[in-house]
Protein backbone atom coordinates (compact mmCIF):
# COMPACT_ATOMS: atom_id res chain seq x y z
CA UNK A 1 0.00 0.00 0.00
CA UNK A 2 0.87 3.47 -0.81
CA UNK A 3 1.04 6.67 1.09
CA UNK A 4 -0.94 9.50 -0.91
CA UNK A 5 -2.93 12.39 -0.41
CA UNK A 6 -6.07 14.03 -2.19
CA UNK A 7 -6.57 17.77 -2.13
CA UNK A 8 -9.89 18.76 -2.72
CA UNK A 9 -13.08 16.92 -1.03
CA UNK A 10 -15.85 18.32 -3.20
CA UNK A 11 -18.83 16.02 -4.58
CA UNK A 12 -15.91 14.05 -6.45
CA UNK A 13 -12.98 14.19 -4.50
CA UNK A 14 -14.56 13.17 -0.97
CA UNK A 15 -16.09 9.29 -2.20
CA UNK A 16 -12.71 9.50 -4.31
CA UNK A 17 -10.52 10.28 -1.34
CA UNK A 18 -12.76 7.24 1.01
CA UNK A 19 -11.88 4.73 -1.61
CA UNK A 20 -8.30 5.07 -1.43
CA UNK A 21 -8.58 4.38 2.54
CA UNK A 22 -11.08 1.53 2.03
CA UNK A 23 -8.48 0.27 -0.40
CA UNK A 24 -5.71 0.24 2.67
CA UNK A 25 -3.63 3.00 1.41
CA UNK A 26 -2.40 5.45 3.99
CA UNK A 27 -4.12 8.89 3.29
CA UNK A 28 -3.75 12.50 4.00
CA UNK A 29 -6.09 14.81 2.77
CA UNK A 30 -6.79 18.59 2.17
CA UNK A 31 -9.55 20.95 1.85
CA UNK A 32 -10.08 24.30 1.67
CA UNK A 33 -12.86 24.24 4.23
CA UNK A 34 -11.15 22.29 7.36
CA UNK A 35 -14.86 21.36 8.49
CA UNK A 36 -15.47 19.42 5.33
CA UNK A 37 -11.99 17.21 5.76
CA UNK A 38 -12.75 17.19 9.76
CA UNK A 39 -16.01 15.19 8.84
CA UNK A 40 -14.38 12.91 6.06
CA UNK A 41 -11.20 12.07 8.70
CA UNK A 42 -14.06 11.20 11.60
CA UNK A 43 -15.59 8.75 8.50
CA UNK A 44 -12.95 7.48 6.88
CA UNK A 45 -10.25 7.28 9.83
CA UNK A 46 -7.45 9.11 7.64
CA UNK A 47 -5.26 12.10 8.60
CA UNK A 48 -5.68 15.67 7.60
CA UNK A 49 -3.64 18.87 6.91
CA UNK A 50 -4.20 22.19 6.80
CA UNK A 51 -2.53 23.15 3.62
CA UNK A 52 -1.87 21.38 0.43
CA UNK A 53 2.30 21.26 1.04
CA UNK A 54 1.60 20.04 4.38
CA UNK A 55 -1.04 16.76 3.27
CA UNK A 56 2.19 16.30 0.01
CA UNK A 57 4.79 15.37 2.66
CA UNK A 58 6.07 12.29 2.22
CA UNK A 59 3.55 11.14 -0.17
CA UNK A 60 4.43 8.40 -3.08
CA UNK A 61 1.45 10.33 -4.75
CA UNK A 62 -0.46 13.19 -4.54
CA UNK A 63 -4.24 13.40 -6.65
CA UNK A 64 -5.61 16.64 -6.66
CA UNK A 65 -9.41 17.50 -7.82
CA UNK A 66 -10.66 21.28 -7.70
CA UNK A 67 -12.34 23.67 -9.06
CA UNK A 68 -10.49 25.20 -12.62
CA UNK A 69 -7.26 26.07 -13.84
CA UNK A 70 -6.52 29.25 -11.26
CA UNK A 71 -8.24 26.95 -8.66
CA UNK A 72 -5.01 24.19 -9.70
CA UNK A 73 -2.38 26.84 -9.73
CA UNK A 74 -2.81 28.06 -6.32
CA UNK A 75 -2.93 24.62 -4.34
CA UNK A 76 -0.24 23.06 -6.51
CA UNK A 77 2.42 26.26 -7.35
CA UNK A 78 1.72 28.61 -4.45
CA UNK A 79 3.89 28.98 -1.10
CA UNK A 80 1.85 26.08 0.50
CA UNK A 81 1.12 24.15 -2.41
CA UNK A 82 1.29 20.82 -3.54
CA UNK A 83 4.40 20.73 -5.26
CA UNK A 84 6.46 22.59 -2.09
CA UNK A 85 5.72 19.74 0.02
CA UNK A 86 6.02 16.75 -2.87
CA UNK A 87 9.53 14.78 -2.80
CA UNK A 88 11.46 13.90 -5.94
CA UNK A 89 10.11 11.01 -7.44
CA UNK A 90 6.71 11.65 -6.35
CA UNK A 91 4.02 11.88 -8.93
CA UNK A 92 0.93 14.66 -9.05
CA UNK A 93 -2.03 12.90 -10.70
CA UNK A 94 -4.59 15.73 -11.34
CA UNK A 95 -8.12 14.81 -11.48
CA UNK A 96 -9.63 17.97 -11.90
CA UNK A 97 -11.14 18.94 -15.48
CA UNK A 98 -9.24 22.11 -16.78
CA UNK A 99 -7.33 22.93 -19.51
CA UNK A 100 -4.58 21.13 -21.70
CA UNK A 101 -2.90 24.58 -21.27
CA UNK A 102 -2.60 23.53 -17.54
CA UNK A 103 -1.66 20.27 -17.34
CA UNK A 104 1.44 21.48 -19.67
CA UNK A 105 2.06 24.01 -17.55
CA UNK A 106 2.60 21.66 -14.37
CA UNK A 107 3.84 18.63 -16.30
CA UNK A 108 7.02 20.94 -17.37
CA UNK A 109 7.34 22.62 -13.50
CA UNK A 110 7.06 18.98 -12.07
CA UNK A 111 10.05 17.81 -14.61
CA UNK A 112 12.11 20.46 -13.09
CA UNK A 113 11.83 18.99 -10.12
CA UNK A 114 12.17 15.61 -11.00
CA UNK A 115 8.35 14.80 -10.11
CA UNK A 116 5.49 12.82 -12.09
CA UNK A 117 2.55 14.18 -13.54
CA UNK A 118 -0.61 12.96 -15.00
CA UNK A 119 -3.23 14.90 -16.47
CA UNK A 120 -6.95 12.61 -15.75
CA UNK A 121 -10.33 13.97 -15.41
CA UNK A 122 -12.99 11.87 -14.41
CA UNK A 123 -16.38 11.06 -15.96
CA UNK A 124 -19.40 9.20 -14.42
CA UNK A 125 -20.48 12.36 -11.85
CA UNK A 126 -21.23 12.24 -8.77
CA UNK A 127 -23.12 8.89 -8.43
CA UNK A 128 -20.24 7.56 -10.32
CA UNK A 129 -17.83 8.61 -7.73
CA UNK A 130 -19.58 7.47 -5.11
CA UNK A 131 -20.14 3.77 -6.30
CA UNK A 132 -15.93 3.60 -7.64
CA UNK A 133 -17.23 3.37 -11.22
CA UNK A 134 -15.31 6.27 -12.80
CA UNK A 135 -13.91 6.45 -15.91
CA UNK A 136 -10.69 8.73 -16.62
CA UNK A 137 -8.70 9.86 -19.25
CA UNK A 138 -4.97 10.56 -19.05
CA UNK A 139 -2.42 11.81 -20.54
CA UNK A 140 1.49 11.60 -19.45
CA UNK A 141 4.20 8.96 -19.48
CA UNK A 142 3.34 5.48 -19.83
CA UNK A 143 5.52 4.29 -17.15
CA UNK A 144 4.41 6.80 -14.94
CA UNK A 145 0.49 5.66 -15.64
CA UNK A 146 1.49 2.08 -14.89
CA UNK A 147 2.74 3.16 -11.45
CA UNK A 148 -0.44 5.23 -10.61
CA UNK A 149 -2.83 2.23 -12.36
CA UNK A 150 -2.99 0.02 -9.53
CA UNK A 151 -4.03 2.83 -7.27
CA UNK A 152 -6.79 4.49 -9.38
CA UNK A 153 -8.42 1.31 -9.80
CA UNK A 154 -9.55 1.95 -6.23
CA UNK A 155 -12.59 4.66 -7.47
CA UNK A 156 -12.15 3.46 -11.68
CA UNK A 157 -14.38 1.40 -13.46
CA UNK A 158 -11.70 2.63 -16.85
CA UNK A 159 -8.60 4.40 -16.77
CA UNK A 160 -6.65 4.69 -20.23
CA UNK A 161 -3.57 6.65 -20.94
CA UNK A 162 -4.84 8.72 -23.92
CA UNK A 163 -1.62 9.92 -25.03
CA UNK A 164 1.01 12.61 -23.83
CA UNK A 165 -0.11 15.23 -21.34
CA UNK A 166 -2.71 17.47 -22.15
CA UNK A 167 -4.44 14.08 -24.27
CA UNK A 168 -6.50 13.53 -20.62
CA UNK A 169 -7.94 17.36 -20.65
CA UNK A 170 -8.96 17.17 -24.74
CA UNK A 171 -10.71 13.42 -24.09
CA UNK A 172 -12.43 14.88 -20.92
CA UNK A 173 -13.74 17.71 -24.10
CA UNK A 174 -14.67 15.46 -26.26
CA UNK A 175 -16.75 13.27 -23.55
CA UNK A 176 -18.33 16.89 -23.23
CA UNK A 177 -19.40 17.67 -26.36
CA UNK A 178 -21.09 14.36 -27.09
CA UNK A 179 -23.13 14.93 -23.16
CA UNK A 180 -24.21 18.33 -24.04
CA UNK A 181 -25.70 17.32 -27.64
CA UNK A 182 -27.13 14.08 -26.03
CA UNK A 183 -28.73 15.63 -23.04
CA UNK A 184 -30.23 18.69 -25.51
CA UNK A 185 -31.56 15.77 -27.83
CA UNK A 186 -32.91 14.18 -24.81
CA UNK A 187 -34.52 16.76 -23.78
CA UNK A 188 -36.04 18.16 -26.37
CA UNK A 189 -37.76 14.18 -27.31
CA UNK A 190 -38.97 14.10 -24.06
CA UNK A 191 -40.87 17.50 -23.78
CA UNK A 192 -42.02 16.60 -28.32
CA UNK A 193 -43.81 13.54 -25.98
CA UNK A 194 -45.03 15.54 -23.48
CA UNK A 195 -46.75 18.25 -25.69
CA UNK A 196 -47.93 15.17 -28.05
CA UNK A 197 -49.87 14.02 -24.90
CA UNK A 198 -47.42 10.65 -25.19
CA UNK A 199 -47.24 8.24 -21.79
CA UNK A 200 -43.39 9.09 -21.81
CA UNK A 201 -42.57 6.44 -19.22
CA UNK A 202 -44.31 3.91 -21.96
CA UNK A 203 -42.32 5.60 -24.73
CA UNK A 204 -38.88 5.61 -23.39
CA UNK A 205 -38.60 2.29 -22.09
CA UNK A 206 -39.43 1.35 -25.68
CA UNK A 207 -36.88 3.35 -27.47
CA UNK A 208 -34.51 2.64 -24.89
CA UNK A 209 -34.13 -0.91 -26.52
CA UNK A 210 -33.63 0.75 -29.89
CA UNK A 211 -31.13 3.22 -31.57
CA UNK A 212 -31.67 6.02 -29.37
CA UNK A 213 -30.71 4.33 -26.00
CA UNK A 214 -28.11 5.93 -24.65
CA UNK A 215 -26.61 6.74 -20.44
CA UNK A 216 -28.28 10.35 -20.55
CA UNK A 217 -31.40 8.38 -21.66
CA UNK A 218 -30.89 5.66 -18.61
CA UNK A 219 -29.89 8.05 -16.15
CA UNK A 220 -31.65 11.65 -17.08
CA UNK A 221 -35.42 10.69 -18.07
CA UNK A 222 -37.10 10.38 -15.21
CA UNK A 223 -35.48 13.88 -14.12
CA UNK A 224 -36.90 15.54 -16.96
CA UNK A 225 -40.12 13.59 -16.64
CA UNK A 226 -40.87 14.81 -13.44
CA UNK A 227 -38.89 18.53 -13.89
CA UNK A 228 -36.51 17.68 -10.51
CA UNK A 229 -33.09 19.02 -11.40
CA UNK A 230 -31.36 18.77 -7.50
CA UNK A 231 -28.70 16.14 -8.23
CA UNK A 232 -25.63 15.04 -10.15
CA UNK A 233 -23.60 17.40 -12.67
CA UNK A 234 -24.25 21.20 -11.83
CA UNK A 235 -25.12 23.53 -14.97
CA UNK A 236 -22.16 25.68 -13.18
CA UNK A 237 -20.31 23.42 -13.87
CA UNK A 238 -20.77 22.11 -17.46
CA UNK A 239 -20.48 25.74 -18.31
CA UNK A 240 -17.19 25.83 -17.12
CA UNK A 241 -16.43 22.71 -19.49
CA UNK A 242 -17.63 23.87 -22.23
CA UNK A 243 -15.84 27.48 -21.76
CA UNK A 244 -12.26 25.22 -21.96
CA UNK A 245 -14.07 23.52 -24.65
CA UNK A 246 -15.17 25.93 -27.10
CA UNK A 247 -12.08 28.26 -26.29
CA UNK A 248 -9.64 25.14 -27.13
CA UNK A 249 -11.72 24.78 -30.62
CA UNK A 250 -11.44 28.20 -31.44
CA UNK A 251 -7.36 27.58 -31.55
CA UNK A 252 -7.67 24.26 -33.22
CA UNK A 253 -10.05 25.39 -35.75
CA UNK A 254 -12.62 22.50 -34.23
CA UNK A 255 -15.96 23.08 -35.29
CA UNK A 256 -19.09 22.79 -33.07
CA UNK A 257 -22.21 24.59 -33.55
CA UNK A 258 -24.51 22.24 -30.98
CA UNK A 259 -22.14 22.59 -28.44
CA UNK A 260 -21.99 26.24 -28.53
CA UNK A 261 -25.70 26.51 -29.11
CA UNK A 262 -26.23 24.20 -26.16
CA UNK A 263 -23.99 26.21 -24.22
CA UNK A 264 -25.93 29.29 -24.75
CA UNK A 265 -29.12 27.53 -23.28
CA UNK A 266 -27.33 26.53 -20.22
CA UNK A 267 -26.36 30.16 -19.65
CA UNK A 268 -30.75 30.58 -19.88
CA UNK A 269 -30.70 28.10 -17.59
CA UNK A 270 -28.54 29.52 -15.50
CA UNK A 271 -30.84 32.87 -15.86
CA UNK A 272 -33.89 30.57 -14.80
CA UNK A 273 -32.00 30.35 -11.78
CA UNK A 274 -30.98 26.83 -12.14
CA UNK A 275 -27.22 27.46 -11.92
CA UNK A 276 -26.99 24.29 -9.40
CA UNK A 277 -29.84 22.20 -11.08
CA UNK A 278 -28.77 19.23 -12.92
CA UNK A 279 -27.61 19.36 -16.52
CA UNK A 280 -30.80 17.57 -17.45
CA UNK A 281 -32.56 21.12 -16.65
CA UNK A 282 -32.52 21.20 -20.53
CA UNK A 283 -35.73 20.18 -20.21
CA UNK A 284 -36.59 23.00 -18.15
CA UNK A 285 -35.82 25.55 -20.56
CA UNK A 286 -38.00 24.09 -23.27
CA UNK A 287 -41.19 23.85 -20.67
CA UNK A 288 -40.61 28.01 -20.17
CA UNK A 289 -39.92 29.14 -23.16
CA UNK A 290 -43.08 26.77 -25.00
CA UNK A 291 -46.08 28.69 -26.25
CA UNK A 292 -49.03 26.01 -24.50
Amino acid sequence: MMKVAFIGLGVMGYPMAGFLKQAGHDVCVYNRTLAKAEKWQQQYQGRIALTPREAAQDAEIVFSCVGNDNDLRAVVLGEDGVLAGMKSGAILVDHTTASADIARELAATCAEQSKGFLDAPVSGGQAGAEKGVLTIMIGGDSAVFEKVRPVIDAYARCAELIGDVGSGQLAKMVNQICIAGAVQGLAEGIHFAKCADLDVNKVIDVISKGAAQSWQMENRHQAMIDNSYEFGFAVDWMRKDLAITLNEARHNKANLPVTAVVDQFYGEVQGMGGSRWDTASLHARLEKFTDK
